[in-house]
């Protein structure tokens, strides 16, 4: 609009109404006005062309006119109208949670990032969590495992039913795959004596890549299937059927994401000499995931580390107060060791990442995208440059058996 009708635009439907009163007058042909009356295009009178003003004109316009006097500015009151955001969203929501969710057992970890949801079975937890979601926070709900049977998931049970499938097996330590026997993994998944031995003699760390997924983890594995989907957490969102899993009520003609079920499996880092790489590396999925532990084993044999000396590697973590404290409680098993980053950090993330890979005398083509290859997984040590040079904390998680960790699309992770 031209400058001179610079203080006739409202920032609110009221306040537009209000400012263009004395400008709106029925069967205006005036193309400045602000709500041109709409007309009809029919011939119940015999005559073609435009009638009668639209009826919902008619009444807004008579409304308008009528209550407030065309040369006067409306008083707003903004605040009234508009709530303030909070300036410390984190406070916030939490001072907010605890006095709205007190009937939900629940703590704040990882600097208040984390929202820990501690009785699986508490059926308002979908309320607390939806507050938490809304912030794009992952959320951690442990116990899952009390609510499955416990023996299908064991590594024997799956070797014994499963052990003659073929599937692609990664080498976490070169990422070379091999399409191989099942039943070779599993035999070496707690047993470091029947592993495979790379060529300069050492234990391969191996990973079981997402086998099975989709429809065939249902069609191959249905008893687990069915066990696994009774045992969502926040089955609101998590199950296909929950009313707020909107992913699987899109249309048919929407190209959807995988959306699972998928079992991944890896042998333990904690089982070898090399803690600078992980069964996952840094990476972003394009749907929220939901990761349950459902089994942890206890791997036996020559250099494998005592459960205390896992538990002093863990330690060394830059850990919250109270996963420091599961670790203490002799009736947690942990599992997994996960770092999180929100999804606002990736460009800087990337731009780290390609900065270290030139240090190294890597190449770094045009096209490469650290993130998207899942080429790296960030060490402690560059974890640290992270922070210090880009500002970007690393958010450390301890999964315990059990425990499901739920991620929203766009939160970068490594296992």
């Amino acid at each position: 609009p031209p400058s001179s009708q610079n203080n006739e635009q409202g920032s609110t439907l009221r306040d537009l109404l209000t400012t263009t009163a004395g400008k709106l007058r029925l069967g205006s042909t005036d193309a400045g006005i602000a709500f041109a009356p709409v007309y009809s295009t029919g011939t119940a009178s015999g005559k073609s062309g435009r009638t009668m003003p639209n009826i919902l004109d008619d009444i807004i316009a008579s409304v308008v006119e009528n209550k407030i006097p065309p040369n006067r500015a409306p008083k707003i009151n903004v605040k009234s109208e508009i709530k303030e955001e909070p300036k410390d969203d984190k406070k916030s929501i939490q001072d907010d949670c605890s006095k709205r969710y007190s009937d939900i057992q629940y703590s704040w970890i990882c600097d208040k990032h984390v929202l820990w949801l501690r009785d699986h079975k508490n059926t308002n937890n979908w309320k607390l969590f939806k507050e938490c979601w809304k912030q794009g926070r992952p959320v951690l709900v442990s116990g899952m495992h009390k609510k499955m049977n416990f023996s299908l998931w064991k590594a024997e049970s799956i070797s014994l039913d499963f052990g003659n499938q073929q599937a692609d097996i990664l080498n976490c330590k070169d990422s070379i795959i091999s399409n191989t026997n099942v039943k070779e993994f599993w035999d070496g998944f707690e047993d470091v004596s029947k592993r495979q031995k790379v060529k300069n003699g050492e234990t391969a760390l191996l990973k079981l890549k997402d086998w099975p997924s989709g429809e065939d983890f249902k069609t191959m594995m249905p008893a687990r299937y069915e066990d696994l989907l009774r045992s969502l957490p926040l089955p609101e969102y998590c199950s296909p059927e929950g009313k707020l899993n909107l992913a699987s009520h899109l249309p048919g003609f929407f190209v959807r994401p995988d959306l699972g079920p998928r079992l991944c499996s890896a042998y333990g880092v904690a089982a070898t000499k090399d803690h600078d790489i992980g069964t996952t590396n840094l990476h972003i999925e394009v749907s929220d995931v939901v990761n349950i532990l459902v089994y942890v084993g206890i791997a036996k044999g020559n250099g494998v580390l005592s459960k205390s000396g896992v538990l002093k590697k863990l330690e060394e973590e830059d850990l919250d107060d109270l996963l420091r404290k599961r670790l203490k409680d002799s009736s947690e098993l942990p599992g997994a060791l996960w770092h999180i980053y929100a999804g606002k950090d990736a460009d800087k993330i990337r731009e780290f990442l390609q900065k270290i890979a030139k240090e190294q005398g890597l190449e770094v083509l045009p096209e490469h995208d650290p993130i998207r290859d899942q080429s790296w997984y960030v060490n402690k040590k560059l974890r640290q440059r992270l922070f210090e040079e880009y500002g970007v904390k690393t958010c450390t998680v301890i999964q315990f058996l059990g425990d499901a960790i739920i991620l929203p699309a766009g939160a970068l992770h490594q296992v």
